[in-house]
């Protein structure tokens, strides 16, 4: 199987993608972009190495490739843009800004949303790309009532905001190109936290609400009842207003069980649960979680004329997602639930949703770590004198990709070891579909065999590395391998 190349793993749904993908043996390619204290590899790792502590086993890792979906070519070089053509097979364009309201189409979210598809496509018309997977938004029927179909797009409706309007414009794009195969369309709606164990990365939406209200309360005194200020606070909702809240753990699990089923391949599907929640039940669960009682609903009328300091605060700071209270449509689940029927969207309960809230306040409203994880023992720089060497002399065509190698684990990777006869003659990033064989292992094994603790015979008997494939006997692939070891560690 060849690469699927992902954009956005950085971002929450992005990885759980990755985690899922990876637990179902697909090779994953991800586009990253740098911050001030971490490589996009580091930033890649910092995940991967919690997804390594949650499964109890190290995992394998993804190819990782610095780039910017913002920028032509997607920020890559030319030596990642040719191995994208060689070595991938689907992109899955899931890189996107949440941005609500823009100042200019220059800004966000139109950038990422609206330039950064455009680039994706012209990306995939440079590689060859055809398989085109879009993460788009069940909020692209803005602000539509009723029953809204799946294969439904534009039909005249109007907005509430930029971000609505930039994953419709981006949708379009993707439908409209002739250069790819029928996309797949996926359109989540509100993603919150795990369901199972409330991570989220992110503070959108009804999150922000949560992180508001907690924050207000603590500035505020209470009095016995829970009262902020000695007052009600009066919130302009009526509290039959429904949003569809989704877990990110089975958005992610639904569209990997698509991914990996190419029957399923072309549709559009919508991601939403099959009972929305009503914003007096969220209500009722920002104030049994921030401990703040008795605030009214008034109707969705302007806010209140005398606000106290309490309300002018939540009204100041939450007003950028004041559309995001309106009323939702109700939205078609028919190719999904014909899809994956075994995989049923957890119900939002007041107890989920209570449970979930209380996590990320107790632990703190947690974000990504910024610090980079350096690896005991990182494969990258003991594989870089042949990898130098392949940039320096590509192998030619009547070369070998012999076998490939997969390490798991903090610091691992995937490569491919090309020969000539019985001469290592360099390696390549990734694992190619026309290798005869792959050595599995994790980073441990991998630097007791390069520092000469063992051997690659006893590693091989003792199930520690293992060869998935044929071309060679063990003790033929050991010995190449000691040879590569040769080549890098002197």
């Amino acid at each position: 199987m060849s690469y699927f190349l992902l954009t956005g793993a950085t971002g929450l749904l992005g990885n759980y993608l990755l985690r899922d993908l990876l637990l179902a043996d697909v090779p994953v390619a991800v586009i990253g972009r740098s911050n001030r204290r971490q490589s996009a590899r580091q930033r890649i790792e910092v995940a991967m190495c919690g997804w390594d502590a949650e499964a109890g086993r190290a995992l394998p890792r993804p190819v990782v490739m610095e780039g910017d979906i913002s920028q032509p070519d997607l920020g890559l070089n030319a030596n990642d843009v040719r191995w994208v053509a060689e070595y991938c097979s689907a992109i899955i364009n899931n890189a996107a800004s949440l941005t609500f309201h823009s100042t200019s189409k220059e800004g966000e979210p139109w950038r990422s949303n609206v330039g950064g598809t455009r680039n994706v496509l012209d990306f995939c018309r440079t590689t060859g790309l055809r398989q085109f997977h879009h993460v788009s938004t069940a909020y692209v029927a803005g602000l539509r009532q009723g029953r809204v179909l799946e294969s439904e797009l534009n039909v005249g409706q109007q907005f509430s905001n930029d971000y609505e309007r930039s994953k419709l414009e981006s949708e379009t794009m993707v439908r409209n190109c002739d250069f790819i195969d029928t996309p797949t369309i996926f359109r989540p709606a509100i993603i919150i936290g795990d369901s199972m164990t409330g991570l989220t990365t992110t503070y959108h939406g009804f999150y922000a609400a949560l992180k508001l209200t907690h924050t207000i309360i603590q500035a505020f005194p209470q009095d016995l009842t829970g009262l902020v200020g000695n007052q009600p606070v009066r919130l302009t909702l009526n509290g039959t207003e429904t949003k569809h809240l989704v877990p990110v753990d089975w958005v992610s699990a639904f569209m990997t069980h698509v991914l990996t089923h190419p029957r399923l391949h072309g549709q559009t599907y919508h991601l939403t649960p099959k009972h929305p929640v009503t914003t007096r039940l969220i209500r009722d669960v920002l104030e049994q979680t921030t401990g703040t009682y008795g605030s009214s609903l008034i109707g969705p009328s302007k806010q209140p004329g005398d606000p106290t300091e309490a309300e002018r605060l939540f009204y100041e700071h939450i007003r950028v997602y004041n559309s995001y209270w309106k009323m939702d449509p109700i939205f078609d689940r028919t190719n999904t639930e014909a899809a994956a029927p075994h995989l049923a969207c957890p119900h939002v309960s007041r107890d989920l949703l209570t449970k979930l809230s209380r996590i990320v306040i107790d632990d703190g409203f947690p974000e990504p770590s910024k610090r980079p994880v350096v690896p005991e023992f990182d494969v990258v720089s003991l594989l870089t004198p042949l990898l130098e060497q392949t940039d320096a002399h590509p192998p030619k065509s009547t070369d070998e990709r012999l076998l490939g190698l997969d390490v798991c684990g903090h610091g691992g990777g995937q490569w491919q070891v090309i020969v000539r006869g019985e001469e290592i003659v360099g390696i390549e990033t990734g694992l190619h579909e026309d290798r005869l064989a792959t050595c599995r292992l994790n980073v441990e094994t991998l630097a007791s065999l390069a520092q000469g603790q063992r051997n690659w015979d006893d590693a091989f008997n003792s199930g520690a590395a293992v060869i998935q494939g044929n071309g060679r006997t063990l003790h033929q692939y050991a010995k190449l391998l000691e040879q590569m070891l040769e080549q890098t560690v002197n």
